[in-house]
């Protein structure tokens, strides 16, 4: 039995690396480039025609939006390069002065076209062709080789469709729901006794430490939502867009309010250095409250990466329980606050604090707001698309043809 376990553990660690993103990187890039050089082979004049795997490697992405919009930009930059080096090559060809102005005049051509980060490419292309001696062939043989290269990289992902990183990213969001879940058990754990300001200050820098995280995810979405679109195997790609990129959104700023609350409980410890942050059962409520808030973070993350209809209930549904809880929680340590303000306010502003930024936290995870958000930012989506394809949206309106995004809304309002 134990051996079974062992060979499926083995083979869902090789599944599991065989959907990296850098092995699948690897492998498309690698197979675009090898054919997009035996193609060019039999098609460009030059001997060695490595422009042509050189584009196919730059062209394929993880993502199919990414590859073709990266594709077009690359062929205008070598296009633009040819023809800036064609220009120098009649007029004045290679001297010192001459290469200065071929550079300056490549980076302006190439901001003109709107190239985007392929601007120093065009310089690039412009300098290896007018280093040539038969210039005229060079240049249209780059071009060749070029298209050759970027049409080979655009067919290797509409053949060999590049994954969804959809669950990727749901991993990146619940791990760093997670992080902040045991940060929060630590702080509530030092908030029920007494606090050495050191260890406050440590977690006021473990809070910090959470922007870097969030980078990370942000950087994990950005390539779900690349794969989402242009991708003909996902019906709902702008709802699972919108859900992960609104879910991302409350825990940044749920992991914001807890840097506050790290930072007020580093100011209690300063001033009561030689006594507990709050009195005994205070700090026990503080603790329980803490928890409580910790638990309903992840299942905020569950919620917005699961996209089965059923497990969604599910996770809602003990999300709006552990929501409950934790605001029966809040009310008794408002009451133990405001108790233990009459006998001592000394520190009030800093408890109410405390008080203040546990309420926000849970504001931002209760299931009626991010609806909300939900509808806001779909309703956000399908004004800028009218505005930017006004064209399409009159033909849909004169063919009463419903907009794909009213659906969506509708399954907004289910989430």
């Amino acid at each position: 039995m134990r051996q079974v376990r062992e060979g499926t553990a083995s083979l869902l660690g090789l599944v599991k690396r065989h959907r990296d993103p850098v092995v699948v990187q690897a492998l498309r890039s690698t197979a675009a480039a090898t054919v997009a050089y035996v193609i060019a082979l039999r098609l460009s004049p030059e001997a060695a025609p490595l422009t042509a795997p050189l584009t196919a490697l730059l062209v394929v992405q993880v993502t199919l939006y990414s590859t073709l919009t990266t594709g077009i930009r690359r062929v205008n930059s070598v296009v633009a390069g040819v023809l800036v080096a064609i220009a120098f090559s009649l007029l004045v060809g290679l001297t010192w002065w001459s290469l200065a102005l071929l550079i300056v005049a490549s980076l302006a051509v190439g901001h003109l076209v709107r190239v985007d980060e392929f601007v120093p490419e065009v310089a690039i292309s412009a300098m290896l062709v007018l280093g040539v001696t038969t210039v005229g062939d060079t240049a249209w043989a780059r071009i060749l080789e070029t298209l050759i290269g970027a049409v080979v990289g655009l067919g290797c992902n509409l053949l060999l469709a590049p994954p969804v990183w959809v669950g990727e990213a749901g991993e990146s969001i619940e791990g760093l729901a997670r992080r902040v879940r045991q940060l929060m058990l630590n702080m509530g754990e030092e908030a029920a006794g007494r606090t050495p300001v050191e260890h406050a200050t440590e977690r006021l820098h473990e809070a910090r430490r959470l922007d870097h995280d969030i980078v990370e995810v942000d950087a994990a979405l950005r390539q779900a939502e690349d794969s989402l679109r242009l991708n003909p195997r996902v019906r709902e790609g702008l709802l699972h867009r919108v859900v992960l990129r609104t879910g991302l959104d409350t825990l940044e700023i749920c992991t914001v309010v807890l840097r506050v609350l790290a930072r007020t409980f580093t100011d209690l410890a300063k001033q009561r250095d030689a006594e507990p942050l709050f009195a005994a059962g205070t700090g026990a409520v503080v603790e329980r409250l803490l928890s409580e808030i910790a638990d309903a973070i992840v299942s905020f993350a569950v919620l917005v990466t699961t996209h089965v209809s059923e497990n969604a209930d599910a996770a809602e549904a003990r999300l709006t329980a552990e929501l409950r809880q934790a605001a029966a929680t809040r009310d008794k340590l408002a009451q133990l606050l405001l108790e233990e303000v009459q006998r001592d306010a000394r520190q009030w502003q800093l408890q109410g604090a405390v008080l203040t930024e546990v309420n926000r936290i849970l504001d931002e995870l209760d299931t009626e707001h991010r609806s909300q958000r939900l509808l806001e930012e779909l309703d956000r989506t399908a004004r800028e698309q009218r505005e930017r394809m006004p064209r399409l949206t009159r033909l849909r309106e004169s063919l009463r043809v419903p907009e794909p995004l009213r659906r969506n809304r509708a399954d907004a309002g289910r989430r």
